[in-house]
């Protein structure tokens, strides 16, 4: 992967990508890779997904939609140009293929039905910012449509096709921001009595082989950030200290080995 062109997270990923489609393609692929995104979280790194996870997407995907083809030619475009544009040590579109013969049923988000997201009231917050910040935005992305309309020549109206990209960008936005803070649940960190770890709690643990001790917060994949302490549930660290006291020992599959850590103290 290129030094000078670090990968992204999945939201920032489909945002260029979808930017450097012409209007149509782009109006046709927006719904399809903005699911992909939701499922795997707005916030991850692109260069975090696995050949499996992109596989297992294609298979769940195949089993509930019967027009899978086409909405996986459309994904397969975006991984793509990730990889084109150096997001990824590997061709992720190769592994997204339908399943042969028949699968169990393993439908994806259902219309009118948005995913759960479970969020500590801070994350809540957050996205309840974001999603004023950005509807406060709606009336200059409109306005900005309307000003490169006025020009009447449409063949080469290149600001008029950069505005409705951004207006269909961040009107997506908008929809992705609502149906989490629609479907979500607020945990209250004082409300738990176990001293068990899970999602919302911070925890200290110990490296038992480097003998050194960090501070984590559990938080959901949608608020996971490394790079200020908070891990996601869904990782490897997350799920092996979910459910775990302090005192226990826990195990890390990484590629170079098994990392074998101590929960020194769980905070509620």
């Amino acid at each position: 992967m290129n030094a000078s062109n670090p990968s992204p997270n999945l939201g920032e990923a489909a945002t260029r990508f979808l930017t450097s489609l012409a209007v149509e393609k782009r109006e046709a692929s927006q719904q399809e890779i903005y699911r992909f995104v939701r499922w795997y979280g707005r916030e991850r790194p692109f260069a975090g997904l696995a050949p499996p996870e992109v596989a297992s997407y294609a298979e769940r995907l195949s089993s509930s939609d019967t027009d899978h083809i086409k909405k996986l030619e459309l994904i397969r475009a975006f991984l793509g140009y990730a990889r084109k544009e150096g997001w990824s040590r590997t061709n992720l579109a190769i592994h997204l293929k339908p399943k042969k013969g028949k699968t169990r049923p393993q439908p994806l988000l259902r219309q009118g039905q948005p995913e759960a997201t479970s969020l500590t009231r801070q994350g809540y917050a957050e996205l309840e910012a974001e999603l004023a910040a950005l509807k406060d935005k709606r009336p200059g992305a409109i306005e900005e449509m309307h000003r490169a309309a006025a020009d009447k020549d449409f063949r080469e109206n290149a600001p008029l096709d950069a505005a409705r990209a951004q207006r269909g960008l961040l009107e997506g936005r908008i929809e992705e921001l609502e149906e989490i803070v629609k479907s979500a649940t607020i945990i209250d960190e004082k409300q738990e009595v176990t001293v068990k770890a899970d999602i919302g709690d911070s925890i200290i643990l110990r490296d038992l082989d480097a003998g050194e001790e960090q501070d984590y917060m559990i938080v959901s994949p949608r608020e996971a950030d490394p790079t200020r302490g908070k891990i996601s549930s869904a990782s490897p660290l997350g799920k092996a200290v979910i459910g775990r006291g302090e005192g226990e020992v826990v195990e890390v599959t990484a590629p170079a080995g098994k990392l074998r850590f101590q929960i020194r103290q769980v905070k509620h």
